[in-house]
């Protein structure tokens, strides 16, 4: 009788898709080929993601050999690609230029989400080009609840800290605009000139932090990858 789940091929494709392709698998995958090691990094990554399930995807990640669950600082459990887990990052990768490329842009624009924009921007920043001391830059939604149209990035140093409260620190950047365009620029569908000049997003405060954003400001890894036509 045929296992659940199981296609029931020898083909090697079918094998490792029924590894990596159950439903949020590939996704956990991108987050720890990005840097998430802790079960609370890997939620923000994933904010949709019941932590039931992604406990679940974990166990069985670890079950197959892809991933390891081994004890970090302060006994907080991290868990770590083996080396038949850093094998998928072209595959993983792959997916990810191939839907740059040829999965039309507006219906990525329909999928929005405040936090997984933000994350993924915090993971991204470059600060080598903002001043040498700390740097808090306010991002504002206006169309969204007042619990999710604010958030905040501290810079200091190499670090990066992502903040839904208000930190308590100087602004020295406010950046004031629609979740689709920021998440339009961040995707690489439009430049932050576009929006900027088309008036969609505005920029208040530090002339210094604001005229390097283009620099900063941190990019999706396929942002740079030329779209195609179906």
């Amino acid at each position: 009788m045929e296992e659940r789940g199981s296609y029931g091929q020898f083909c090697p494709v079918a094998m490792a898709a029924e590894l990596i392709c159950s439903r949020w698998t590939v996704l956990v995958l991108r987050e720890m080929l990005a840097g998430s090691t802790r079960f609370n990094e890997l939620r923000r990554g994933v904010p949709r993601m019941s932590p039931a399930l992604l406990s679940k995807r974990l166990k069985e990640l670890e079950a197959a050999g892809i991933v390891a669950a081994l004890p970090g600082p302060r006994g907080v459990t991290e868990y770590r690609l083996t080396p038949a887990g850093q094998d998928l990052k072209p595959i993983i990768f792959g997916i990810g230029f191939w839907g740059q490329r040829w999965v039309e842009s507006q219906l990525s624009l329909k999928n929005l989400d405040p936090s997984l924009l933000m994350w993924d921007m915090r993971r991204n920043l470059d600060p080598r080009p903002l001043p040498p001391r700390r740097v808090t830059i306010h991002f504002e939604y206006p169309e969204l609840p007042a619990n999710r149209r604010h958030w905040w990035l501290v810079v200091e140093g190499s670090g990066v800290d992502l903040c839904q409260q208000d930190p308590g620190f100087e602004v020295d950047l406010n950046v004031v605009g629609p979740l689709r365009s920021l998440t339009a620029v961040w995707m690489g569908v439009r430049s932050l000139r576009q929006e900027l000049e088309g008036g969609r997003v505005e920029l208040l405060g530090d002339r210094e932090v604001a005229r390097s954003m283009e620099q900063w400001l941190g990019l999706s890894p396929f942002a740079r990858e030329p779209r195609k036509v179906a």
